[in-house]
């Protein structure tokens, strides 16, 4: 497995697995290539030894309050996805793990993450990962 920080070589593949983990969102190769240019936000990409890509990992640095953290910076894991051929042969956790020493570059002592409550499949990945859960939250809205 070769992991490395998505390039604009990596914008189909990394796009395609992008839909696949968010398919309600309008995502385009034209904003994933504006991403690259954000200095506090990483986006991996794995690929087995073929060069088939595997699963990415997008990360940011977050300066603001990160719910259950303590600290900030705090490094933020905003999407993990591996394809569902290349499951559990520990490419999510290669992932983590790098985000993770990218995040000890910035300064961080915290790794943040969330998912949706009904998500009882991240939530287990996450505990996989070493992620502990801090805390349950529902969000309301009243229009204006």
């Amino acid at each position: 497995m070769r992991l490395s920080p998505c390039t604009q070589a990596d914008l189909a593949d990394w796009t395609a697995m992008r839909r696949a983990l968010w398919p309600d969102a309008e995502d385009s190769e034209a904003e994933a290539a504006q991403m690259l240019a954000e200095p506090e936000l990483l986006a991996l990409i794995a690929r087995d030894e073929s060069g088939e890509a595997m699963g990415f990992a997008e990360a940011a640095i977050r300066h603001d309050y990160v719910n259950g953290c303590d600290s900030s910076p705090v490094l933020f894991l905003e999407g993990i996805y591996v394809a569902p051929a290349h499951r559990r042969r520990g490419v999510a956790r290669a992932l983590t793990d790098q985000a993770a020493q990218w995040g000890r570059a910035f300064g961080c002592s915290e790794f943040a993450s969330d998912a949706l409550l009904e998500n009882h499949e991240s939530h287990a990945s996450h505990a996989a990962l070493g992620f502990t859960e801090t805390e349950r939250v529902v969000y309301f809205r009243r229009p204006l």
